[in-house]
């Protein structure tokens, strides 16, 4: 709208002065006048997708590729800013909590307690899940009430017992910082801060916290047979036999990848209270459908021997403790998936099963620890 600037100043100035103001310019002042609000309605907003040239996010050995969405492709510059913002204590009210408090790379990108805590130590209601591999979940959290990465990064930043900040505080907080309106300009193409900018960057760097070439890679994909040992091989096959272990009925293996979760819900009795009661009805709070009640997000087991305490509610402390309740079928209740069932394994069947489980440990990036710590993770 420069024409409709410069003939204001020249109508105004021509008014000041007492000069003859010209009909013609006159009338297109006010054309231009009625055609403004028209023209500002329809300016598009900022966009939060990124400018810069797309990466590939290249998956270890036993991983697919990953599903990337068309509106966020990753960046080098949105990876970067992701990861920043992952471990900025400034998403919290108190400035003490940040994303990687509750999934700590030192941890398996876990918290290590059985219940997740949030400002001022104040207690959650679930433990922490472990955010390696989640680029493959199509919903997240233990209920699935997000339906991408991008719409879980926000959620705890509002959450009264997590970080308990605004998005507006939190983007003002930001926005003080000149360092983050450059990184923002570089990622996103000016140094606008927005919930759906910070969304995306967050998204972009959890899709590269991805962990797999772990032992049990390399004996099912690269064909190294010397990779387990004869107790994790043992393990396996109690892993797969749907007469034994009957593990990979939800814990999926595949052909040329195993992500270890079929990505769906279940209720495996864990949480029912003495009166027989759920303590936390899961699913259902999401669904309203009957056959959710109880039921939670089959977890990936990669890493798993990293990430204890287990289950949704952390009860269990050991791997051992969760092959035992698996094998004695869960826990009771009217909503128990079909698929459990008491198994009668041995004790040393018991023993070769969770010696599988520490097979599924593998390789996380060098670059997915706070900006500056480049070293790659390997547990033993």
């Amino acid at each position: 709208m420069n024409e409709f600037v410069e003939l204001e100043k020249t109508i105004l100035g021509l008014r000041r002065g007492r000069g003859r103001v010209d009909a013609r310019d006159l009338a297109r002042f006010f054309l231009l006048l009625l055609m403004l609000p028209l023209v500002n309605g329809c300016r598009r907003p900022e966009s939060d997708r990124p400018i810069g040239a797309v990466v590939t996010i290249q998956p270890p050995l036993g991983l697919p590729a990953i599903p990337i969405p068309a509106d966020n492709p990753p960046t080098a510059e949105t990876i970067a800013l992701g990861r920043r913002l992952f471990y900025d204590n400034r998403m919290s009210k108190d400035n003490t909590v940040s994303c990687a408090s509750c999934h700590n790379p030192k941890l398996g990108f876990a918290d290590g307690l059985q219940i997740s805590r949030g400002v001022r130590g104040m207690t959650g209601v679930r433990n922490a899940p472990a955010i390696v591999n989640a680029a493959y979940l199509p919903l997240q959290f233990w209920d699935g009430r997000a339906v991408s990465l991008e719409q879980q990064a926000a959620s705890p930043i509002m959450d009264p017992v997590e970080m308990n900040q605004t998005h507006e505080v939190s983007l003002s907080k930001l926005s003080r910082d000149e360092e983050y309106s450059e990184l923002f300009q570089q990622a996103f193409g000016t140094k606008t801060i927005t919930l759906g900018r910070v969304e995306n960057a967050l998204a972009s760097f959890e899709r590269t916290i991805l962990s797999g070439d772990s032992a049990f890679d390399r004996y099912e994909f690269a064909g190294d047979k010397t990779a387990l040992t004869p107790a994790q091989v043992r393990g396996l096959e109690i892993f797969k036999d749907t007469k034994r272990g009957n593990c990979a009925v939800c814990h999926t293996i595949g052909s040329s990848y195993a992500l270890f979760t079929d990505n769906k819900f279940h209720n495996l009795g864990e949480g029912v209270g003495d009166d027989g009661n759920l303590k936390d009805e899961g699913r259902f709070h999401q669904t309203k459908v009957e056959g959710d009640h109880g039921a939670f997000k089959t977890p990936s087991l990669r890493n798993v021997a990293n990430t204890s305490p287990y289950m949704h509610d952390g009860h269990l402390k050991t791997l051992k403790d969760v092959v035992d309740f698996y094998a004695g079928g869960g826990n009771s209740n009217p909503f128990l998936d079909k698929e459990i069932r008491a198994i009668q394994l041995s004790g040393p069947e018991r023993s070769d099963l969770v010696e599988f489980l520490n097979s599924l440990t593998g390789i996380l990036p060098r670059n997915v620890g706070p900006t500056g710590k480049e070293e790659a993770t390997k547990h033993p």
